[in-house]
């Protein structure tokens, strides 16, 4: 009798465990992350994202973009630099030789390396419309664009270029092809892919943040920070719009980051950029 009993717990229990398994996620279901190499960026003098330490000392900075699979579209994090930078061997020089602009490797080709070409991109978003942001907006003609209204409203205004914006490098997309938000946005409404409403770099400034199944969650922080040290500090760069704004965005992204225990990558962070896995390869 005990053997029979403990034969029907046992058919039980098995069954259990084959309809769990049965309504287990694909592996296809994953998000992944993948880091692109978008250029590098050397300051002259890193005081002008510091104001009033390191006065003329030089710097270089990454400038990274981010593709993100998901199961419902793939989604571009940022543009970089132009792609036509590939064929200036010695980089240029911009911003009254403030800026020194390289790029070894095209946007274009690390997509195809990952099967991708421009048109299979779903979803394009920025953290802002400055020039190393938005160098192949134009690529993409076919996406769907995820920007903060009042950031759209100064890209397509004639102050644009006083605030450090390219119009060229977005002339050939569509006023269709954007969304244009207003504050925090959850991608796709299942909370892997957030975009947080963080303005004082820009007006329209925003940050990223991926929840990944085995990395866990990871803040992609546009330029609310450049390196690691102004976020050690709280330094707001002298170019941002507007300083306060700025403060207030540091601190709810670090909240948002300590609730969720998370990972922030500041983007700009050369050393950041140094120790992150780079595409082919991928975070999940």
């Amino acid at each position: 009798m005990i053997m029979k009993i403990l034969k029907l717990v046992f058919l039980a229990i098995s069954a259990l465990l084959l309809h769990a398994c049965s309504n287990t996620k694909p592996s296809n279901d994953e998000v992944k992350l993948y880091v692109l190499d978008c250029g590098t960026i050397i300051v002259k003098d890193i005081s002008l994202f510091s104001p009033g330490v390191d006065k003329g000392i030089s710097k270089k900075l990454a400038n990274a973009c981010y593709l993100i699979k998901h199961p419902q579209g793939n989604f571009l994090w940022e543009t970089g630099l132009s792609d036509t930078l590939v064929n200036e061997s010695e980089g240029i020089y911009v911003a009254e030789g403030m800026f020194h602009l390289k790029k070894k490797h095209t946007l274009r080709s690390q997509l195809a390396n990952i099967g991708l070409t421009p048109t299979d991109i779903d979803y394009v978003a920025l953290s802002h419309f400055h020039f190393d942001h938005t160098g192949n907006m134009n690529m993409f003609s076919k996406a769907t664009f995820l920007v903060q209204q009042n950031e759209l409203d100064i890209a397509y205004s004639d102050k644009a270029r006083a605030m450090y914006f390219e119009p060229s490098s977005y002339d050939q997309i569509k006023k269709a092809q954007y969304v244009g938000l207003s504050g925090d946005y959850d991608v796709f409404k299942d909370g892997r892919l957030k975009i947080y409403f963080s303005p004082g770099h820009t007006p329209g400034h925003q940050s990223l943040l991926v929840n990944l199944r085995k990395t866990g969650p990871v803040l992609l922080s546009g330029d609310l920070y450049h390196f690691g040290k102004n976020r050690k500090h709280r330094r707001v760069p002298t170019l941002n719009f507007d300083k306060n704004s700025t403060m207030r965005s540091m601190k709810n992204i670090e909240n948002i980051i300590e609730g969720v225990n998370g990972q922030l990558w500041i983007q700009h962070d050369f050393d950041t950029f140094s120790n992150v896995v780079l595409s082919p390869n991928y975070y999940r």
